[in-house]
């Protein structure tokens, strides 16, 4: 059946153990967004030192990638829904920490870079498990708007998450770290109350086959790999995350609330395109317009750096976040429906560091090329960056490029 002749744009909601997830990932992404605001903020305010901030998404990351040979047979071998809540509840203790730091005046670069790579641990091992227990969720018809909503969820999340964070952060660190910590610890809650669903365990050998599974998958995949590598490297160029509180501070002046509203600015963008979205699936044209929404990521992170107006900033920063959720929506949903259930949390390992390596490997060489280069350079780089990126990949994998529909292959 295709996945578009389901017109219930709540399909997913319909699934009781979807829709506790749904909640679930959605209160954990509202914390790690009052995390990142404060932790940013915090850091750039008693070091002024932007390498700094780019380390901060350096070491979330490199968890990821050290880990990337364990972390998916995992959620492949055991339960993704017990990984998940013990995650959850690793995090939650991550947060317990960064509070503890704040309420002893001991809040430092190097505490809280050991207190992030924990984070980026469990992120490790959570991402996989997480992406892959959505489809076990829900049955296949009804999968493709379980990813819209799956989005949209991050992106609220995105857009209320800054600006509750700027406003907490300004009231008190104290206040943002404690109710990150509440939201954390209701995430855990509503996982462990997930029913077990069904699921295609991982029971062949553990050997090297088993465990590079997920690389082979990807790499005979040309379309899941040209997906997979063009969000690598057009976010990696083009994320300027980790500069706002550069841009909010000195080259827009603004205050905590003000970076909220720039940290919140991309999920604006975003949340309104993945509703669209949901009621209104792709149906032909998928890899055109996927190439299309990193070209306008591009765009809207060349007008970020140029701009000196806080308006215009905001602008550049939704067209960014619509424009990437059109790519997020195309790209997770050929791995979804072209995966196999029973090596999806080895490719979805894969893809996570991927992911990672675009966000938290972007903000670190974002970071880096501001300390020798300054902001405005950083940021234009990046963008016409991404804008290249886009061509080659467009010209490199045509195979994605005439994607028309987002079905899975005949097998």
């Amino acid at each position: 059946m295709s996945v578009y002749q389901h017109a219930d744009r709540f399909a997913a909601f319909r699934h009781r153990s979807y829709a506790r997830f749904f909640f679930a990932r959605f209160l954990a992404s509202f914390a790690i967004q009052i995390i990142s605001v404060s932790v940013g903020w915090q850091m750039y305010a008693q070091t002024q030192n932007t390498l700094y901030l780019g380390l901060i998404g350096l070491f979330q990351f490199l968890p990821s990638l050290a880990l990337i040979l364990i972390t998916g047979s995992v959620a492949d071998r055991y339960s993704r829904r017990a990984i998940a809540a013990i995650c959850m509840v690793v995090s939650a203790f991550c947060a317990l920490a960064l509070l503890a730091l704040t309420v002893a005046d001991a809040f430092s670069p190097w505490p809280v870079f050991a207190i992030l790579i924990v984070f980026g641990i469990e992120r490790a091992f959570m991402a996989p498990a997480v992406q892959s227990l959505a489809p076990n969720l829900v049955p296949a018809k009804d999968l493709s708007n379980a990813i819209a909503w799956n989005s949209s969820s991050w992106q609220t999340a995105a857009i209320l998450g800054p600006v509750a964070g700027g406003l907490l952060y300004g009231l008190d660190a104290v206040v943002a770290y404690s109710v990150a910590l509440a939201f954390l610890v209701l995430s855990s809650i509503l996982i462990v109350m997930i029913e077990k669903p069904a699921q295609h365990s991982l029971t062949e050998a553990r050997d090297w086959a088993s465990v590079l599974a997920g690389f082979k998958f990807i790499r005979t995949e040309k379309v899941v790999l040209g997906a997979i590598s063009l969000d690598l490297f057009a976010v990696l160029l083009g994320g300027a995350v980790a500069l706002m509180p550069v841009f909010a501070s000195e080259i827009l002046v603004l205050g905590p609330l003000g970076l909220g509203l720039l940290r919140a600015a991309p999920g604006i963008g975003a949340i309104f395109v993945a509703v669209t979205l949901a009621a209104y699936p792709i149906r032909h044209n998928a890899g055109t317009l996927m190439f299309a929404g990193v070209a306008l990521f591009g765009v809207g992170t060349v007008i970020f750096g140029l701009s000196e107006v806080a308006w215009l900033s905001i602008a550049a920063l939704m067209l960014m976040g619509g424009a990437d959720m059109i790519s997020v929506y195309v790209r997770e949903t050929l791995i979804a429906l072209w995966t196999p259930d029973a090596v999806r949390g080895r490719v979805n390992a894969v893809n996570m560091v991927f992911v990672g390596a675009s966000n938290e490997l972007g903000e670190f060489r974002a970071g880096t090329m501001a300390h020798f280069f300054g902001a405005v350079p950083a940021v234009l780089i990046g963008g016409v960056g991404t804008l290249a990126v886009a061509v080659i990949w467009a010209l490199g994998f045509p195979q994605l490029r005439k994607i028309d529909s987002l079905e899975a292959p005949e097998r």
